[in-house]
C-alpha cells in the first residue's frame, strides 16, 4: 500500500515539475523585461533539480542525487552573476 503510493506520488511530481519548468521557458522566452528571464531561469534551474531527485528516488540511483547537486551550485553561480551583470553591467570588478 505504501510502496504503491509512493510510486504515484513521484510520477505526479515528475508531471508537475515537468508543467511548471514549461511554464518557466513561456516565462523565459515571452519575459518583457531582463530581470523576468534571469527569475524564469532561476525556476529553471530549481525545477530540473528537483525533477533529477525525484527520478533518483523513483530509480533509487545516487547518481541522479549528484546530478542535481551539479545542477544546483551551476545555476546558483549563474543567477548571481546575472544578476550582478543586470544590476552593475559587469561581473567581474
Amino acid at each position: 500500500m505504501s510502496h504503491g503510493f509512493l510510486a504515484v506520488a513521484v510520477v505526479v511530481a515528475q508531471f508537475l515539475l515537468l508543467l511548471a519548468m514549461a511554464c518557466a521557458i513561456i516565462r523565459m522566452v515571452r519575459g518583457p523585461r531582463a530581470q523576468d528571464r534571469v527569475l524564469a531561469l532561476d525556476a529553471l534551474y530549481v525545477n530540473a533539480m528537483l525533477l533529477l531527485l525525484s527520478i533518483g528516488i523513483r530509480t533509487g540511483s545516487v547518481l541522479y542525487v549528484e546530478a542535481g547537486l551539479i545542477i544546483a551550485l551551476l545555476g546558483f553561480a549563474g543567477t548571481v552573476a546575472f544578476s550582478k551583470f543586470l544590476l552593475r553591467g559587469e561581473v567581474i570588478e
